[in-house]
């Protein structure tokens, strides 16, 4: 059974997500796992990988947001692609709708943050920039990572922008993930974090806006990096 699993030794690196999700990527993008096998569980692909479920599930919700594994209720996930979707989707929504969505609500929500925010939501941010920067687990952070960003939305104080972020809050996370994953931006995001939240602090309607475009121009620009990878067909 799954031959190509037998191959595989224990991984020891910190980020072991990346390590399994590039792993089994490389297997599925070099044909060595053909459309249609059912992978092997999450217990015994954690077992060969010597990493916690977690883990795995974390790497197979990549998988399947390129494209290349779907999984099925009671069943278990399948490879259903040798090639990485051109367009990625998160549920309804895709990269380049919240690409090109998301500096016309983050970007002046952060602004008005700097000028309306609450001593307790400003305490807040920044316990959620010490919360990521300490974070090894790469789930947790995206969670914290969402927290942040629905935070200075509500601290706008403009019901639209707090209702837009928290609505798409899933295909954030998921979007976070795939390029925490791929492109290993977490330090950073937790560097550009805090700059927006110092910002913030300082009550700096410019600053903060500028702080979060950039931030957001580091993500467009990782996510296109992944796009094209996906349109290159690379295996790693």
């Amino acid at each position: 059974m799954a031959d190509w699993l037998t191959e595989r030794a224990p991984i020891s690196r910190k980020n072991a997500a990346e390590v399994v999700f590039e792993d089994l990527r490389g297997a599925i993008l070099g044909g060595r796992v053909a459309v249609g096998t059912r992978l092997p569980s999450e217990t015994r692909l954690a077992e060969a990988y010597g990493v916690s479920r977690p883990i795995i599930r974390e790497a197979m919700r990549s998988l399947q947001t390129l494209g290349l594994t779907r999984s099925r209720s009671g069943s278990g996930s399948y490879v259903i692609s040798t090639i990485q979707r051109a367009e990625l989707a998160y549920g309804g929504l895709s990269a380049r709708d919240l690409v090109e969505a998301r500096p016309h609500v983050e970007v002046p929500s952060a602004g008005w943050a700097a000028l309306r925010r609450s001593d307790g939501q400003l305490a807040r941010l920044v316990e959620l920039c010490d919360l990521m920067e300490k974070e090894t687990d790469s789930l947790t952070w995206v969670r914290h990572d969402s927290d942040f960003h629905c935070l200075i939305a509500e601290a706008s104080q403009n019901a639209l922008f707090a209702r837009v972020v928290l609505e798409s809050r899933e295909a954030l996370m998921q979007q976070s993930e795939l390029v925490n994953i791929m492109a290993d931006r977490r330090i950073a995001s937790n560097r550009e974090h805090r700059l927006i939240a110092e910002a913030i602090a300082l009550g700096s309607e410019t600053q903060a806006a500028d702080a979060m475009r950039r931030h957001l121009g580091e993500v467009e620009r990782a996510m296109t990096w992944i796009s094209s990878s996906a349109n290159r067909g690379d295996p790693a």
